[in-house]
């Protein structure tokens, strides 16, 4: 029976090529394109989450390991169709799984640090489901198990989630009674619009009434990221390499001891491909029980706990990039990733992202600063796309891959993009850029204008030097 289990939660992380099919077999399935890496771009209106479910340890019959199962979850769903039903089973079952990776081999605690960690699931129809999960140990004396509190949401804002969870620990302290209005009046409430704030009102015992602001950042093209952990944990060089690994649709394993460094640096490196989206197996952290996944021949990026280091060194792989986030060394490497990329380009991301890092006070400046030189990357190499799209009259747009090579001037850059325009990176991108009549209009398309804008106030300086 778990081996069945764990089949259909490998299933999850499967990649189809070509556009979805009609699979309905199958739970869910590898994430596809998405906007701004992962996760949706959420105007606002939406609600803020699906379930909350609290997993914990039990022990199996005639055995002495654990199990993680769901012991409580809010709210229960009444009257769904036998499909949503189906659906809900296997989302589910899946779920404890990633609540708990590090295996079945657990013993009670007097003592735990409290861990804040995610997990991304997608389903057959592309729709995506983030779990946003808190591991601690419950209030109470003597040794004990520790339990995960975990949000399923569609919606991809960590740092908005991590005050949720902050909120739902301080209660779960008093008890799970109060947990409940809470997260009544949360499911209630609208989620808010970029720099908006929505305000909850919730009674504590013994504290009264509180007031509780949640408040989206006001550029929400990076809200889902936290890119502190990466800079913490690797230089600039190897954050490069490992972006240069990643553009190719390489396999990148991330090891770590903390849930919380995984999933922060994965979702992180994955930021970095903004406008495109990483279009293959993508596991922020690994269940003990689905670490068969490093020997995959397709590209992937995942992350797994330290403890599996050596069962992942033993796996037979093949050109694979294997980043030590407590060491900040890479343990196995294909060797060219620092030719990857135009060097011209390399030295300028790398003089950017040095530039005034010391001055950097919060996460948002921190976001923009490192994101800022990967997305200036992109405008600079394929931001002249839309010129090279050919229209029937239809609307149907024909992207012309020979003629959008040839524009480019510097042969370095042009070597680097005949070789990024066969990956499902950019064919995702352009596949979507073809059905559009128009160019998106976003945070891309918005520095592709400043950057051509600049070239034309450039062009007329250089005629009055010569």
């Amino acid at each position: 029976m778990e081996g069945q289990v764990v089949g259909r939660v490998f299933r999850l992380f499967r990649r189809r090529a070509g556009p979805p099919q009609d699979n309905s077999g199958e739970a869910l399935k590898e994430p596809e394109r998405a906007q701004e890496h992962s996760l949706p771009n959420f105007a606002g209106g939406q609600h803020f989450f699906e379930y909350l479910l609290v997993v914990s340890l039990k022990k199996k019959r005639s055995q002495d390991d654990y199990e993680p199962i769901i012991t409580y979850q809010f709210p229960k769903r009444e009257n769904l169709l036998r499909g949503q039903q189906e659906e809900e089973e296997r989302l589910l079952k899946a779920i404890p799984l990633f609540c708990f990776p590090d295996g079945n081999e657990w013993a009670s605690l007097t003592e735990y640090p409290r861990e804040t960690f995610s997990f991304v699931l997608t389903n057959v129809d592309g729709s995506r489901k983030i779990g946003y999960c808190r591991r601690l140990l419950p209030a109470g004396p003597g040794p004990r198990l520790p339990k995960v509190y975990c949000i399923i949401s569609c919606i991809g804002c960590f740092g908005l989630f991590s005050k949720i969870l902050d909120e739902v620990e301080k209660r779960h302290q008093i008890s799970m009674a109060v947990i409940y209005p809470f997260m009544q009046g949360l499911r209630e409430a609208a989620f808010p619009a970029p720099g908006k704030t929505v305000t909850l009102k919730s009674f504590i015992p013994d504290s009264g009434t509180e007031f509780i602001s949640l408040t989206r950042p006001l550029d929400s093209h990076l809200e889902h990221v936290d890119f502190s952990s990466l800079l913490h944990c690797l230089s600039f060089e190897q954050i490069l390499q490992i972006f240069a690994s990643a553009v190719l649709e390489r396999k990148i394993i991330f090891l770590a001891e903390g849930l919380s460094t995984l999933s922060q640096c994965i979702h992180a490196a994955a930021a970095l491909l903004y406008p495109f989206s990483w279009a293959h197996t993508y596991i922020p952290v690994v269940p003990e029980s689905l670490l068969a996944t490093v020997c995959c021949p397709t590209p992937f990026m995942v992350g797994v706990q330290m403890r599996f280091q050596q069962e992942v060194m033993d796996s037979p792989m093949e050109e694979v990039l294997l980043v030590n986030l407590c060491e900040g060394t890479f343990l196995m490497s294909v060797g060219d990733e620092k030719d990857i990329l135009p060097p011209k380009l390399q030295d300028g991301i790398l003089d950017s992202l040095g530039q005034g890092i010391n001055e950097l006070k919060t996460a948002e400046q921190i976001n923009e600063h490192v994101s800022g030189p990967f997305v200036q990357f992109f405008v600079k190499t394929v931001g002249h796309y839309a010129s090279y799209i050919k229209r029937e009259a239809n609307g149907q747009g024909h992207f012309q891959e020979r003629s959008f090579c040839k524009a480019l001037t510097s042969k370095t850059n042009r070597r680097f993009v005949k070789k990024f325009v066969k990956t499902q990176l950019f064919s995702l991108f352009i596949q979507e850029a073809e059905k559009s009549k128009n160019p998106p209009a976003g945070y891309f398309q918005q520095k592709i204008l400043e950057y051509e804008e600049q070239k034309k106030q450039k062009k007329p300086r250089e005629k009055t030097v010569k």
